[in-house]
């Protein structure tokens, strides 16, 4: 059978795998390990290319210019799931506040009204301060919810852009929907695991520094929190080191469909003897959305206090609370938008660096870009 044919033949059966069953997800990212080491093409072979990235161990710019090619490639897709995770939790948000407004909104006109000497009832600002709690708690669920969202979608797009093959925006959404559960899952645990050092060291310092206070008023006093201070700082590493060993964690769920502990497993597993290269490159990369999305902030910023201004000329010397929310909402909804804007940036380009990360670890310790290459029916180039 000639190698065109053998190939394509391989890359149909792995396409009819799917990305599910087995231990490990399914060809051609799932499947049990192969042999450590970078054998598989022979000595002379030089990776193919048939996607966003070469399908050998890969470079730093091969990771970052990978993430920026597959935004370049698969925009609409990540875009469009970004767009609909988040602005639907926008519209969520927006729609608890309207609630929350219309039902405290005697209590605040109560509150405005008060003259500078007067204090407000405690029967006015309880239910605002509950109204608020509500709305703040409904806005970092659906934020949790939208970012494990696009946790899933990334590598859900990454599957086929490491192969160079098209997909469409139903079928990441399907697919990035089904592995949502799982995805929170490991997200919470991974959050969890990192913040418990921190929580311990704080409360730890939170004790001495009440028993210092309570038993000595001298220069004990300051030693004790000077090293309860450094013992708190002192988790910093561990917790850094933690995040880092489970970072893989998301796209492991979706690329071998495990379970969030197999998930936590599976990446600790992938990180080992690579955790400072993937320290590095992963802070790049968070440094380099970050600074996107403020300069992308920074035009919505300028426009909403360009319309708060001229919302406050009409207000006059007693405005009532309407009034107010009127003057205000325009400078409110542009912020809501650069924020919408700029955290499409942010939570796409990290887990694709992420997620190209994963695949890098599996190449250098699996062996898989020979099989990527046979899915993707394109085989390796000899070297001149």
């Amino acid at each position: 059978m000639p190698d065109h044919d053998r190939l394509t033949d391989g890359a149909a059966v792995a396409q009819d795998a799917g990305w599910g069953g087995g231990a490990y997800g399914g060809a051609p990212y799932g499947g049990p390990p192969g042999p450590p080491g970078w054998g598989g093409w022979g000595v002379g072979w030089v990776p193919p290319k048939p996607g966003v990235v070469p399908l050998g161990p890969m470079r730093l710019g091969d990771v970052m210019g990978g993430a920026f090619a597959t935004v370049g490639r698969y925009g609409k897709q990540l875009l469009g799931v970004g767009a609909a995770a988040y602005g639907g939790a926008l519209a969520v948000v927006l729609t608890a506040a309207a609630i929350a407004y219309s039902a405290v909104a005697d209590h605040l006109d109560r509150i405005l009204a008060l003259g500078a000497d007067e204090d407000p009832r405690t029967e006015d600002w309880v239910p605002l301060v509950v109204a608020f709690g509500s709305v703040a708690l409904v806005g970092l669920i659906a934020a949790a919810i939208s970012t494990a969202l696009m946790y899933s979608a990334v590598p859900a797009v990454l599957q086929e852009a490491v192969l160079g093959r098209p997909t469409t925006f139903s079928a990441v959404w399907r697919l990035a929907w089904s592995r949502l559960p799982a995805v929170v899952g490991t997200v919470l645990l991974t959050w969890l695991i990192v913040l418990v050092p921190i929580l311990l060291a704080w409360i730890g310092f939170v004790a001495i520094v009440i028993a210092a206070v309570s038993t000595d008023s001298g220069g004990g006093q300051i030693a004790v929190i000077t090293i309860g201070v450094l013992g708190a700082l002192a988790t910093a590493p561990l917790a850094t080191w933690l995040w880092v060993k489970f970072s893989l964690a998301p796209s492991v769920v979706v690329f071998e469909s495990q379970g969030p502990i197999g998930a936590l497993r599976r990446s600790s597993r992938l990180v080992r003897g690579d955790w400072w290269r993937i320290f590095g490159i992963t802070l790049l990369a968070g440094a380099v959305a970050g600074f996107a999305g403020y300069l992308i902030q920074i035009p919505f910023s300028l426009l909403g206090m360009f319309s708060s201004m001229l919302g406050t000329v009409n207000l006059g010397d007693d405005p009532n609370p309407a009034a107010v929310i009127v003057a205000v909402g325009g400078y409110v909804l542009s912020i809501l938008i650069g924020q919408l804007v700029s955290q499409l940036v942010v939570a796409t380009f990290p887990p694709l660096v992420t997620g190209l990360l994963y695949v890098d670890r599996r190449i250098r310790t699996e062996d898989l870009g020979p099989v990527l290459a046979e899915a993707a029916a394109v085989p390796p180039q000899y070297m001149e």
